[in-house]
């Protein structure tokens, strides 16, 4: 097979480029492919599958000129999993073959909304825990005679500063999930040592409180991403739900394949709490908000925890999904696609005999 693609000298000028690549026939069947673009869910079975990239492919087809294009992909199959933002470029190599080249802007989509919701929402949530320890600290200069009184209110402004210090950290590890990207590279996460691990960092808290946390259901799963963030989202879950629980009740983490979608991993955390009324189901992924704002402030409660879950959820393609009645408990189920052995495979360089297969 000669020209262009069969050149010894091309193909690692392809490999090396930073760009995501797809190299199709004069057919338009994919020759060769990087294996983002299989992350990227622009290729499947040897063909592009997204409609904006096939128009792209049809008008250079036409007329021999490049195009561009920006556009957004759905990063997987469930509703909510999260988008791409690609700029993607298509011209003709010659031989009727065509390049596709795909830069990944998802990272400065993400610094640009992170910067705006930052500045909207933090100066708010600071402003509470810092107005306080000032408030705390003018009256205990005005009562330094009474002992007692100043040791009841250093107390109260160790316990404000102690939040304060927790709203840090979220708004710490909310930037960490924004900023990174779960699958640019990915690692095999097993899915039964994200739940011992997220079990095991709540359950001196559990205990504190008297509630019983156990796991259990289907061993042996694999998902795709960074298995330190879904430990985080997994985590927050059982945080919140053991913060929600009552005293002698029990939480429990179950893993499962979606009865109508084997591709996907179901980790649904349910309580016995004190569940949420319907008009707040909608709002809880929210960042800052809190059901109970009392119960928040007592249990040291930011409001960024869900807010976290839902961003891990969609950094991997997925989603989460929420069920809850007042006074019956909540389950929270983080919903991933399941990694199955040699799925997605991806490859730039292909020998000429597999060409011709």
């Amino acid at each position: 097979m000669g020209g262009l693609l069969s050149d010894d000298a091309v193909i690692p000028v392809l490999a090396a480029l930073r760009s995501t690549v797809v190299v199709l026939d004069d057919d338009d069947e994919v020759l060769r492919a990087s294996a983002s673009a299989y992350t990227y869910n622009l290729v499947h079975d040897d063909a592009v599958c997204v409609p904006e990239v096939s128009e792209m492919v049809a008008l250079v087809r036409q007329d021999g000129e490049p195009r561009e294009q920006e556009i957004t992909v759905p990063r997987g199959r469930v509703s909510g999993s999260g988008h791409f933002f690609l700029h993607v470029r298509v011209a003709s190599i010659g031989e009727g073959r065509l390049l596709i080249l795909i830069e990944d802007r998802s990272a400065a989509k993400r610094l640009e909304d992170m910067r705006r919701d930052l500045v909207a929402n933090i100066s708010h949530e600071l402003k509470t825990p810092v107005g306080a320890i000032a408030l705390l600290a003018e009256t205990i200069e005005d009562s330094a005679d009474d002992a007692a009184l100043v040791a009841g209110f250093a107390a109260r402004m160790r316990a404000e500063a102690t939040r304060l210090g927790v709203l840090v950290q979220d708004v710490i590890e909310l930037s960490r999930v924004q900023d990174g990207d779960a699958l640019v590279s990915p690692e095999d996460v097993d899915v039964d040592a994200v739940v011992a691990e997220s079990v095991d960092r709540v359950r001196v808290e559990a205990q504190a409180r008297s509630i019983v946390v156990v796991s259990g259901g289907t061993a042996g799963l694999m998902v795709r991403g960074d298995a330190s963030l879904i430990v985080t989202a997994v985590r927050n879950l059982l945080d919140n739900a053991v913060r929600y629980s009552e005293p002698h009740t029990r939480v429990s983490v179950g893993v499962s394949l979606d009865p109508a979608d084997p591709g996907l991993v179901r980790i649904a955390v349910v309580d016995q709490g004190i569940g949420i009324k319907p008009e707040d189901q909608g709002r809880v992924f929210e960042r800052f908000f809190r059901v109970d704002r009392a119960r928040s402030r007592a249990t040291g409660g930011t409001g960024l925890g869900l807010a976290i879950v839902k961003h891990v959820a969609a950094n991997h393609g997925g989603t989460i999904e929420l069920w809850s009645a007042p006074g019956r408990g909540s389950t929270f189920t983080l919903v991933l696609p399941r990694l199955i052995p040699d799925e997605g495979a991806g490859r730039l360089i292909r020998n000429e005999e597999e060409d011709h297969r």
